[in-house]
């Protein structure tokens, strides 16, 4: 079974910074592309940022030059570096993979993460 499991996030003051981490476990056979979304209250869900195995950015232009993505393809793992936060940025943050099963039909899906709170202070 494939699962994706976040930590980070937490409380912090506008201008400060949190890291974000979401690792993929289970039996898997590959990993395409995995970032973060986002969902405020009342608000639709958002990407914030991918990044692909081979290291392709994609990152909506809010957070362009505050946050950072990167990822451990060994570990399937991936990063989400947030740096000046702003009340704005205060969400629900969801890990997101397109992952090829080990077992299964053998075509990728998307997989979720449970979701980590971050809240920016004003």
């Amino acid at each position: 079974q494939v699962q994706l499991v976040e930590s980070g996030g937490g409380l912090v003051q506008a201008g400060g910074s949190l890291g974000l981490s979401c690792a993929a476990s289970g039996s898997i056979s590959s990993v395409r592309a995995m970032g973060w979304y986002r969902q405020a209250p009342g608000k639709q869900r958002e990407l914030v940022a991918t990044i692909t195995s081979g290291g392709y950015i994609n990152s909506i232009d809010s957070v362009k030059g505050r946050f950072t993505i990167s990822r451990d393809n060994a570990k399937n793992t991936v990063f989400l570096q947030m740096n000046s936060l702003k009340p704005e940025d205060t969400a629900v943050y969801l890990c997101n993979a397109n992952i090829l099963p080990r077992y299964g039909s053998g075509s990728f899906s998307a997989y979720w993460g449970q979701g980590t709170q971050v809240t920016v202070s004003s």
